[in-house]
């Protein structure tokens, strides 16, 4: 996997600057996030790992898939990936490029997990606090584990706060332990 990032992150980090550049990193976020949809069809990773097909061909067929969601530079980017032989590496290219996006945007994705469903006024709460402790927009995504019993778990980058019921049983039990 570490092999996958290491490889992705040049032609990662040359769209990031392309996109950031032309103003354009919501445009090719939204191409990418095709692009990589498509990379990781079955259907299409049996394609892209054909030892009979020349790399022309597979630019091609990938190309003809993405006909109409992707523009001029996001089909010289194909090309380019196609030519390298590196298509299947649309998933990490993704991934690098929407770090690079969020650190430029100075915004922050937050994974909230709670026993319940968090209402609007918890989220704006969360987001506040969370803003105030990273110094970044926030952008809540909200899940619900019936498993937590009660509380939350927030993960916001490397920051995880566990504020869940079975987090503390969990907590105190190994505590007993000791």
């Amino acid at each position: 996997m570490s092999e996958n990032t290491t490889a992705a992150r040049p032609y990662a980090k040359a769209v990031f600057e392309v996109a950031r550049d032309a103003g354009k990193l919501a445009g090719w976020s939204d191409q990418l996030a095709f692009m990589s949809a498509v990379a990781h069809d079955p259907n299409m990773r049996a394609l892209l790992d054909s030892p009979k097909l020349t790399r022309e061909t597979i630019a091609k067929a990938f190309l003809d898939v993405c006909k109409g969601k992707v523009d001029d530079s996001g089909q010289n980017f194909i090309r380019l990936l196609a030519e390298n032989g590196r298509l299947a590496l649309l998933p990490e290219i993704t991934a690098l490029f929407e770090v690079m996006r969020a650190a430029a945007e100075n915004k922050v994705e937050a994974t909230v997990i709670s026993a319940q469903a968090v209402d609007a006024e918890q989220q704006k709460s969360i987001a506040a606090a969370l803003k105030k402790r990273l110094g970044k927009e926030v952008e809540l995504v909200c899940e619900v584990d019936d498993s937590l019993i009660g509380g939350a778990i927030i993960r916001a980058g490397d920051l995880v706060i566990d504020g869940s019921v079975r987090g503390r049983l969990t907590r105190l039990a190994s505590n007993l332990s000791r």
